[in-house]
């Protein structure tokens, strides 16, 4: 067996090796475990509710495995943190945490302040848009963290269907991951093209590895997230959990576009700190796209320059609170 089979025999899952929740949560309690959940969101009112709804009865009520389910916004212009707030969730805005740091926008911002905000020993995150949503979505992920410790950090993976017949099962990664990053990883960083969506938004890690790492504010986020984490602990630390299928909104192609040059960025920072590759020139970070009105065509340009956030464990703000006696517990 390569060591390329011997990782995904023993390190992927499916979500029904972990379906006794009673057995999960009392291996939580005995190690003494606390675990959040943190959904990021940005105008999300028409799926936050459900996602509320079935965490809190299922893995709050009928089994104790989440110790605090959390919303951390954008600057939602609709209903998003009311509705979030009236189901049962804890809700924040970005900006009004650690606002001395100044506000910046971006999915990665939210979570980097949920490593200040939530208190979690292992933190999951879930989207906001997923309309099948199901308590797999989050026991998948912790399991593997609370059975075992070498394991620190999971990845989802799932059908995502635009439209499909019956037979083989679609297991690629969506639209970006397989033109995009599946590429790039198999070029310079073979072993991560073992991760089979690489840029889901489901993930549950330890807080000792968030708080050690450093954080795009944008779409970047989940790609250095896999880059550093390899660099640091190596492809032993991570694992990934088939959760089966994820239904949810499909992005427009020019989107997607959008999202593959801040990534693009991301990595290709990432792989010149690393020394993989040298002499890059100053980037461009204007993309250039194009609308079509009948028979003329007009040029977009967007600005995108993917940011970072330091590891939250140089903010002396979280040092001063992680070390307090006095930290908020969650429940």
């Amino acid at each position: 067996m390569t060591v390329a089979e011997n990782w995904l025999k023993t390190n992927t899952f499916h979500h029904s090796d972990f379906r006794d929740l009673q057995r999960l949560v009392d291996e939580k309690e005995r190690l003494g475990l606390t675990i959040s959940l943190c959904i990021p969101t940005l105008n999300e009112q028409a799926t936050i509710a459900k996602e509320i709804v079935v965490f809190r009865s299922e893995l709050q009520q009928r089994y104790p495995l989440l110790d605090e389910i959390a919303v951390i916004d954008s600057g939602s212009t609709d209903q998003t943190l009311e509705v979030a707030a009236t189901f049962g969730a804890d809700t924040y805005l970005a900006s009004d945490i650690l606002p001395q740091m100044g506000p910046k926008c971006g999915k990665g911002e939210n979570l980097w302040k949920a490593i200040y905000q939530l208190h979690g020993d292992i933190i999951v995150y879930i989207d906001a848009d997923i309309k099948n949503i199901h308590p797999r979505f989050v026991y998948g992920l912790v399991a593997p963290l609370v059975y075992q410790p070498a394991i620190q950090y999971v990845k989802a993976f799932y059908d995502r269907p635009l439209a499909s017949s019956g037979g083989v099962r679609p297991t690629g990664g969506g639209r970006v991951t397989e033109i995009l990053i599946r590429p790039l990883f198999s070029l310079f960083f073979p072993e991560l093209s073992l991760i089979i969506q690489p840029l889901s938004g489901e993930y549950a890690v330890r807080r000792e590895v968030l708080e050690a790492i450093p954080f795009p504010i944008g779409y970047g986020v989940e790609t250095s997230h896999l880059l550093d984490v390899y660099t640091r602990w190596g492809m032993g630390a991570f694992a990934q959990t088939d959760l089966d299928q994820r239904v949810h909104f499909n992005q427009p192609t020019m989107n997607l576009g959008r999202m593959a040059f801040t990534i693009l960025q991301t990595f290709l920072a990432r792989a010149e700190s690393l020394g993989v590759v040298s002499g890059l020139p100053e980037l461009n970070h204007v993309l250039r796209q194009f609308q079509a009105y009948d028979e003329e065509y007009e040029a977009v340009e967007y600005e995108f320059v993917e940011e970072e956030r330091p590891p939250m464990v140089t903010v002396p703000e979280y040092r001063t609170m992680r070390s307090s006696s006095h930290v908020k517990q969650p429940g």
